[in-house]
């Protein structure tokens, strides 16, 4: 690089104004080598003004084009010369308009043609500097690939955006209630104060504990959630003792509401059992024995002859009505007890439209209903999954209903509150193996209430043979057509108790 100090003063010696020489001219728009003779600006004005344009003596170097142009401000019409006598462009400018304003001639049109040691009449930086012998690339395919790269960005940007959103819907879908729960976001567990309503019964049997109490209490409408009142005992460390009985209380109440209304003994009803649907008569037997202080062993011989009772059955499985029985005097004999729910059922029985002889079976039938189904329509779904099992067009089962509940109670789980059966349970030999033997079982698995018993009086139509509980908290239950279909909802059910140990699965 030259010492710039060693420069003569002269701008002409100047080697880097030397070397812009050739650059277009910032008013002109034209190379001063390849067009010597091109007017300035100031002889562009004499000319207009009708003066001779040596009057306007050419600048002998850029920089003196510049201090010429800016001391030519007066100026109303700046006129850049045309690369051809057969093109002009004018630019109106304002008194206050700057070189600057100047309207540039595209490097795209056409000019004389010049020897190759000259710039052409639309030169640029890119002609300037170009390769010799090669074509100057066009302005305008560079702006398609900027515009290329920025689309190929933007797909990439979108691409991992998309990917981060995918992996924090499938870590929502997993952890979504438990990040919920920690942050408090979502859907309270409790009922808000104030809007408790109506009224409901809820039983508490003898031992029962604070869970069990938690669930009943959910079970009858009274909380919201079935842990959130034992969650309340655990937090506030509460310890209560629970004294069996039936008591009344609203529906919709809090936590901390449901715990003052079991402590207030006016809630509390004597003489009074509540035998709530889906319980055999080992459940019971417990509750009659407890509400109506009734030894036990006065109720098991009421109910070893059916008999007495006018039933043809093999025992009372079945025929024992769920409801709240309050109109025993204290010291009413077990056999009343035990007459009274005989004659509730055979109401039942009779409002449904069950033909004399055919009760056994449709309790039979109402039992597995009662204990599958958890919403009033999947009552008379379940319903037609029977009959289709049942019927003649049951080669996709082979006549059997594998209904775990029927299973669960002939192996003697049936009350221990999961919803699926163990091995040994299946595999067990008995008249309740509805997974080993064909048809119905030998008799009712439970009580059935009026909805049960009339959706196996009248099932609803329907194609389906399968159906699975995909969310036991919920109830929400998927009924389809084939084994295979059924098995996708399986599939989803493990995958929710997988996530969910303690739900009853």
């Amino acid at each position: 690089m030259p010492d710039r100090s060693a420069a003569p003063s002269d701008d002409s010696k100047d080697p880097i104004a030397d070397l812009f020489e050739n650059l277009p001219d910032p008013v002109t728009q034209q190379a001063k080598s390849a067009l010597p003779d091109a007017p300035t600006a100031a002889a562009a004005r004499a000319a207009s003004e009708g003066r001779d344009s040596e009057d306007a003596p050419v600048p002998g170097s850029r920089r003196a084009a510049r201090e010429a142009a800016a001391r030519d401000t007066g100026a109303q019409e700046i006129v850049a010369p045309a690369p051809s006598s057969a093109h002009t462009d004018r630019v109106e400018a304002s008194p206050t308009s700057t070189p600057e304003a100047v309207a540039w001639p595209l490097a795209s049109e056409p000019g004389p043609s010049a020897s190759s040691d000259a710039a052409p009449s639309g030169a640029t930086l890119d002609d300037l500097f170009h390769r010799e012998g090669t074509t100057p690339t066009s302005t305008e395919p560079r702006r398609r690939s900027r515009k290329k790269g920025c689309l190929i960005a933007l797909i990439i940007l979108l691409v991992l955006l998309g990917g981060a959103v995918a992996g924090g819907v499938a870590v929502w879908n997993v952890y979504g209630d438990r990040i919920s729960e920690v942050m408090g976001w979502g859907e309270p567990k409790d009922y808000e104060e104030g809007i408790a309503t109506g009224e409901t019964l809820v039983t508490i049997s003898s031992g029962d504990t604070g869970s069990e109490v938690s669930a009943a209490l959910y079970r009858a409408g009274v909380t919201k959630t079935s842990d959130v009142f034992y969650d309340m005992l655990v937090k506030e460390n509460i310890a209560k003792t629970f004294y069996p009985g039936v008591y009344r209380l609203q529906t919709k109440m809090t936590a901390a509401a449901a715990l003052a209304a079991l402590d207030d003994p006016a809630n509390k009803l004597e003489n009074s059992a509540l035998i709530r649907e889906g319980l055999s008569i080992a459940a019971i037997l417990p509750i009659l024995s407890e509400s109506l202080d009734i030894p036990m062993a006065d109720l098991e011989a009421a109910v070893a002859d059916p008999s007495v009772y006018g039933v043809t059955a093999p025992t009372l499985e079945g025929w024992l009505f769920p409801a709240l029985y309050d109109t025993f005097e204290a010291g009413t004999p077990a056999t009343e007890v035990i007459a009274a729910m005989v004659e509730r059922t055979r109401e039942s029985l009779a409002a449904a439209g069950v033909p004399a002889g055919d009760e056994q079976r449709i309790l039979t039938i109402a039992s597995i209903i009662q204990r599958e189904a958890r919403y009033e329509e999947d009552f008379y779904k379940v319903s037609r999954v029977i009959q289709n099992r049942l019927g003649p067009d049951n080669a996709e089962t082979g006549g059997r209903l594998e209904m775990d509940s029927t299973v669960q109670y002939g192996y003697g789980q049936l009350h221990q509150g999961e919803a699926s059966t163990s091995e040994e349970a299946r595999n067990d030999d008995n008249g309740w193996n509805t997974y080993m033997y064909p048809g119905l079982p030998v008799g009712p698995i439970a009580s059935a209430g009026d909805l049960a018993i009339d959706a196996a009086m009248h099932p609803v139509d329907g194609p389906w043979f399968y159906f699975v509980t995909v969310n036991m908290d919920t109830g929400e239950t998927i009924f389809t057509n084939t084994y295979d279909e059924h098995l996708v909802y399986v599939e989803q059910m493990q995958q929710w108790c997988s996530e969910n140990p303690d739900s009853g699965c």
